[in-house]
C-alpha cells in the first residue's frame, strides 16, 4: 500500500501599502499602492516592506541587496534620495515584515480621454520583480 503525503493548506497573509517619497524610483513613484506578502522568503534583489531601525513606528520600502550576519543590506533605487543602509546599516532580520509583490498606480483624474485611459490600464497593474543587480550596484560603491 503506498502512502499518499497529506496537503496542509498554507495561509498567505497579504496586505497593502502605499509609497511615499522618491527613494524607489524609477520601480516605485509617490502614490503607488503596495500588494505585499507578510513572511515570504526575502531574496537578494527583492523590494521589502521594514521598519526602520531607529524609528520602528516608520514603515520602509527599499530593495534587499544583499544579506549579512547583522541582517539586510538595503537600498533604495533612487541612489540621491538616502535613507537606505548607507545610512543605518544593516537591519536587522526580525524588523523585516513582508516583500513586495504587486504595484497598482492609481489613475491620475486628469486623464480623461480614451487613449489616456487606455494607457493607464495596461500600465497600472505590474509585478515588483526582485532585481539581482542591486547587489552589482552595492559592491560598486
Amino acid at each position: 500500500m503506498s502512502r499518499v503525503p497529506l496537503r496542509v493548506p498554507v495561509k498567505v497573509r497579504l496586505g497593502n501599502a502605499e509609497v511615499t517619497g522618491p527613494s524607489m524610483v524609477p520601480t516605485l513613484h509617490h502614490g503607488d499602492q503596495l500588494l505585499v506578502q507578510y513572511g515570504a522568503r526575502v531574496r537578494p534583489g527583492g523590494v521589502v516592506v521594514l521598519r526602520h531601525p531607529f524609528q520602528q513606528d516608520l514603515l520602509v520600502v527599499k530593495r534587499a541587496a544583499e544579506r549579512r550576519p547583522a541582517g539586510w543590506w538595503v537600498l533604495g533605487d533612487n541612489a540621491f534620495a538616502g535613507g537606505d543602509s548607507t545610512d543605518y546599516g544593516a537591519v536587522p532580520e526580525e524588523l523585516v515584515l513582508a516583500v513586495v509583490r504587486l504595484r497598482y498606480r492609481p489613475r491620475d483624474p486628469a486623464q480623461t480621454s480614451l487613449a489616456a485611459r487606455v494607457s493607464w490600464a495596461l500600465s497600472a497593474l505590474r509585478p515588483v520583480l526582485a532585481d539581482r543587480s542591486a547587489s552589482r550596484r552595492l559592491r560598486a560603491r
